[in-house]
């Protein structure tokens, strides 16, 4: 009996044989704004969930792949090119309830921005009527779908990343204080550190190195550092800065 030939097989073969799930993409955008760790949501302007925040996303398209549409949903909700975003897969959400739709499995991505770079907007689509920075600490109580359960893994990986990788310098300038980078690190951990330790740690990595320069205050001026190359992406040992 002859095989049958993959060409063979997929002319003769019947997708709709199987039930197939929506795809889609969520975006979890976080900034360090005004001492405080933000992440960037919609208001829904259509059902489901009218009025209700959520994280910018929406429906893979058949021939893009999952980055591209994570990207063109971004700047389709908020405004924001994803050209030059820290953009990272997080995890993948399928519990078969969270979308009353259909069954939806989403796949989530977070995100890393400087917000004086960005201007997030409203774009002028109808299913969204707002965008704003929210405080981590201070969400809004009526997010739609599941996604403050996405949120809250989102920041609980992020701050596990920091402890082992440098993902969290992407909200950094070129040039910053040793004081910058720890109000940093504090910022997203969500807690005080020790400032001795943290500074004695943070030299002997041997990734920073000072300039020229000074940040004037209304102290004594502040050295300015910055990476001996590139911005890092995995270069923080695992290591865990004593707490204040």
């Amino acid at each position: 009996m002859r095989r049958q030939s993959q060409k063979e097989f997929l002319e003769g073969y019947d997708a709709s044989e199987f039930e197939r799930p929506s795809v889609t993409v969520d975006l979890v955008m976080f900034t360090a704004m005004d001492r405080s760790l933000k992440v960037l949501l919609i208001r829904r302007g259509q059902q489901p969930f009218s009025g209700s925040w959520a994280l910018p996303g929406g429906f893979v398209e058949m021939e893009e792949t999952l980055e591209e549409a994570a990207a063109r949903e971004l700047e389709q909700e908020t405004g924001v090119s994803a050209e030059g975003v820290y953009l990272e897969q997080l995890y993948t959400f399928g519990d078969p309830g969270r979308d009353p739709r259909t069954r939806v499995i989403t796949v989530a991505y977070f995100a890393l921005v400087d917000s004086s770079a960005i201007t997030p907007k409203v774009t002028g689509q109808e299913e969204i009527s707002d965008v704003r920075w929210f405080s981590v600490r201070e969400l809004p109580k009526d997010m739609a779908f599941d996604h403050r359960t996405i949120l809250e893994y989102a920041v609980k990986r992020l701050r596990n990343k920091l402890e082992y990788t440098a993902v969290g310098l992407e909200l950094l300038p070129d040039q910053f204080t040793l004081s910058e980078l720890q109000s940093l690190y504090e910022t997203i951990l969500g807690e005080k550190l020790d400032k001795r330790n943290f500074r004695k740690k943070t030299l002997s990595m041997g990734i920073l190195q000072p300039t020229k320069g000074y940040r004037k205050g209304g102290h004594r001026p502040a050295m300015l550092y910055q990476f001996k190359d590139a911005k890092p992406s995995s270069t923080f040992k695992r290591t865990r800065f004593e707490r204040g």
